[in-house]
């Protein structure tokens, strides 16, 4: 009988995020995989969860998949970790889920810890409806990604280095318009937790004299939502100066 692979997400700051259940599927499995043996040995200790460890990353995952596999396939409980947040979204695991899924393995991803989700709801902007488009291409791509993005209905949510931050706001104000209404969020469920609102260029300005540390997320509102600012703003224009005109007469 096969065994069970379990995606457990993991604090992106405070340890206190840690599920209860988290901890038990961890403690309870045969063999963590880990974005980074290192980064996890530190959550591990923490909770006292004593369990052997293997590297899962985006460098070995094309080799790593089958062996792991193989485990499952001869009845082993396993557990996946990244560094922060939740295996797969922007992080290895995709690769593994879809294997197993092809083999018959059963996988079970855990609720938990995610930074997009904090930001978007943090940001103010619609959110009943939106895009998740992780990291954007450093190079080839970049342009095109941004430009469908420009004419994206929905908000979007970006991951980004806050060593590019101001470069890829600079861009997305560009591409977007100056106007266009936007958060950033770094440093999710830290001690320095922190979100700055407003538009596209203002927040390129605000970083570039304050120096961004951290993990970022950006959120974007959507074009459809910027047209509808535009009508709303030219109507209440056109209802003051029809005040105004009245007033005069």
């Amino acid at each position: 009988m096969s065994g069970k692979l379990f995606i457990v997400p993991t604090p992106v700051g405070n340890l206190g995020d840690m599920t209860p259940r988290a901890i038990d599927t961890l403690r309870n499995s045969d063999l963590i995989l880990c974005e980074d043996t290192r980064t996890s040995a530190v959550l591990l200790r923490h909770f006292d969860i004593n369990v052997p460890t293997a590297s899962h990353h985006k460098f070995n995952e094309h080799t790593s998949v089958q062996p792991v596999v193989n485990r499952l396939e001869a009845g082993e409980t396993i557990s996946l970790v990244s560094d922060a947040g939740t295996p797969g979204i922007s992080d290895p695991g995709f690769m593994l889920v879809r294997e197993c899924r092809r083999h018959g393995i059963e996988v079970e991803t855990l609720p938990g810890a995610t930074a997009l989700i904090p930001a978007l709801v943090n940001s103010g902007l619609p959110c009943d409806r939106f895009t998740f488009e992780g990291f954007l291409p450093q190079k080839k791509g970049r342009n095109t990604r941004l430009e469908e993005l420009s004419k994206e209905p929905r908000t979007f949510v970006i991951y980004e280095s806050p060593l590019r931050l101001v470069k890829t706001l600079e861009q997305l104000a560009a591409y977007c318009g100056a106007e266009r209404d936007a958060s950033v969020s770094r440093e999710i469920s830290k001690l320095h937790d922190t979100t700055v609102t407003g538009t596209l260029a203002e927040l390129a300005e605000h970083f570039k004299v304050n120096i961004p540390k951290g993990e970022i997320v950006i959120v974007v509102s959507g074009y459809k939502e910027l047209q509808e600012r535009k009508v709303h703003r030219n109507k209440y224009r056109d209802n003051d100066a029809a005040d105004t005109s009245h007033e005069k007469n």
